[in-house]
């Protein structure tokens, strides 16, 4: 067939067929350049606000998001993670498309965060907030070579939900404490932080089983390559469950059961957490069970105090 010859209607519908929809290029967009994460980050602080019954300033809430969009989005785009033997998911081959999009997102969202964060006074607390800066910076940054391989944070045994779990709690709890003034040595805010912590430690033990195959690949040792998918889950499970009764006081019984609900949809997430699971399995519903905790408690402050 000449280049200029009409392409036949079958082969034009085949390929119109094979186009994802507008509706599935926005949603992988919104999963995979980590705004649905970002979302997620968002929220979970919000929630803390919400228990302490205080607004949340817009420009802090931008901050976060921000922040989160630049790490997560500038640990997508390191180019050894292109380099390693994987096979590649539809996330991956979405990453790969838009690398350049994403760095470019990573770099807008860094000067936003770095913006608020300089205007609004931060700078007192560079040590503290620098901390969870360079773990989450260095959690894939390759930073002493072992065994012929650059090793990162993440490579360190087992090491990785624990480091997700601190991370996400410190900035979900501990920001809005130091923000309102609470000392985070005090009892509630160290009932808040180690609920959230079990919290986001089950929800990070499904990543792991969804990258299983992957991390055998690089050699990294987790939970699943260590004791097996089971035996995982049933440790996540167990991390939801202190997570659960980890209950703050001095809340209404509507408020305490709109914190522990969202433990069933997470239970059964973790469950049913299988590596063969299609992407949106666990960007859309892993990472959503966070949104749903943050529904819960708005859901419970709005109608009953």
């Amino acid at each position: 067939m000449r280049p200029d010859s009409p392409t036949p209607v079958g082969a034009a519908s085949a390929g119109a067929s094979r186009r994802p929809s507008r509706l599935r290029r926005a949603t992988d967009a919104l999963l995979y350049s980590s705004t649905w994460l970002a979302l997620a980050a968002l929220g979970l602080t919000w929630a803390t606000f919400l228990f302490w019954q205080t607004a949340m300033p817009w420009r802090l809430a931008l901050m976060i998001f921000a922040a989160t969009l630049f790490l997560y989005n500038i640990d997508s785009v390191l180019p050894y993670k292109f380099q390693q033997r994987l096979v590649l998911s539809g996330r991956k081959r979405w990453m790969l498309e838009h690398r350049r999009e994403l760095f470019a997102l990573a770099l807008a969202a860094l000067a936003v965060a770095a913006t608020l964060f300089f205007l609004d006074g931060w700078q007192p607390l560079m040590l503290f907030l620098g901390h969870l800066a360079a773990i989450s910076l260095l959690y894939s940054l390759p930073l002493a070579r072992w065994r012929g391989r650059w090793r990162a944070l993440r490579d360190l045994p087992l090491l990785k939900v624990f480091l997700i779990a601190y991370v996400w709690a410190a900035v979900t709890v501990w920001i809005p404490a130091l923000y309102l003034g609470k000392a985070l040595a005090a009892p509630l805010v160290v009932v808040l932080f180690a609920r959230r912590f079990f919290f986001i430690l089950a929800l990070a033990f499904v990543f792991d089983i969804r990258d299983y195959t992957k991390d055998r690949l690089t050699g990294t040792l987790t939970f699943p390559g260590v004791f097996g998918v089971r035996a995982t889950k049933l440790v996540a499970l167990a991390a939801l469950a202190v997570a659960s009764l980890l209950l703050p006081w001095g809340v209404s019984a509507a408020h305490l059961l709109a914190l522990t609900l969202p433990a069933l949809p997470a239970a059964a997430v973790i469950w049913y957490a299988d590596e063969t699971r299609p992407d949106y399995y666990f960007a859309l519903l892993a990472d959503g069970i966070m949104l749903l905790q943050v529904l819960a408690v708005w859901l419970a402050a709005l109608y009953w105090g």
